[in-house]
């Protein structure tokens, strides 16, 4: 764990290239870092084996250094971490926090009980013990608890009942992989992160990692939520709507390109810049008070 007084990251899953809407949340979370004189880390989200592409991390760690990157310390790989993750679960058992669940997702889909939002949410089945003949093929953490509140420094207050949202939600998956949510609890503590610049598209998570935070005794970090890269039609950029990778043949360009979308107002004579050049000048007049405050943007 770090001593230092800010520190942040930037993790990527490796299931295919970074784009622009991940260069966009790698540079704002390394520029904060930098100007809070912090850390910046980097962390390969690789718990979830399925989705995992071959080759995916290291093409995204050699984008980061095409493109100026630096980062403290070795790199943090979820897939050798599953004994953290484990010990974890483990007290949130012995606590009486977490619980075995045999429902399937289909019996989950048949549930009555909806979130706001309209998706369907768990139902408490299992909370009180499996059902005679049934087998566990989940495990649960209880979301017994009032409305958290937190402060997010891009997105103002926010507020969220998980109990009426999302419900008791999944730590250990019925194919036997750790959760995110639990995954990225347990790594930012034991990385000593404190300061989460990211995505708005991860804000509907934070009450989630805010709950498992305080269950499992670990430190709250800070959350600064940046507006999602679209399309001009709305559709969020992301490896699933195949957005296009990045291009080490122009990385002035797309640079120049994430800081415009951050607000920050690069001059147009960067342009004949090298990287080098771009960073000097990002580094000496970035300001997290420009980036644009909503939730997702065209790009």
């Amino acid at each position: 764990m770090s001593g230092h007084a800010y520190v942040g990251r930037f993790a990527p899953s490796p299931t295919g290239p970074l784009h622009i809407g991940s260069l966009i949340a790698a540079l704002a979370s390394c520029l904060e870092a930098h100007h809070q004189s912090g850390q910046w880390l980097i962390r390969m989200e690789d718990v979830d084996a399925p989705r995992t592409v071959a080759g995916a991390a290291d093409t995204i760690l050699r984008q980061l250094d095409d493109y100026g990157f630096t980062w403290e310390g070795p790199v943090l790989w979820q897939s050798r971490r599953l004994d953290a993750y484990r010990a974890a679960l483990d007290q949130l058992r012995e606590a009486g926090f977490a619980y075995p669940c045999a429902c399937s997702r289909r019996e989950i889909a048949d549930s009555a009980l909806l979130a706001p939002d309209g998706a369907h949410r768990y139902p408490g089945t299992c909370r009180n013990g499996l059902p005679a003949g049934r087998k566990a093929r989940a495990w649960r953490v209880k979301a017994d608890t009032s409305t958290l509140a937190w402060q997010d420094a891009l997105q103002g207050p926010q507020h969220e009942d998980i109990v009426e949202t999302v419900g008791d939600f999944v730590l250990l998956r019925a194919d036997g992989q750790f959760a995110y949510q639990l995954a990225v609890v347990v790594d930012d503590a034991a990385q000593g992160v404190t300061h989460i610049v990211r995505g708005a598209d991860l804000l509907d998570s934070t009450a989630r990692q805010i709950h498992l935070q305080r269950l499992l005794g670990y430190p709250q970090p800070a959350y600064a939520h940046l507006p999602v890269a679209t399309s001009t039609t709305g559709e969020k950029l992301s490896k699933q709507t195949l957005a296009a990778p990045l291009d080490a043949q122009s990385p002035v360009k797309d640079l120049l390109r994430a800081l415009t979308f951050l607000g920050q107002q690069p001059p147009a004579e960067l342009a004949s810049e090298s990287v080098t050049g771009v960073w000097q000048w990002a580094r000496s007049n970035w300001r997290l008070a420009a980036v644009p405050r909503m939730r997702q943007q065209a790009i």
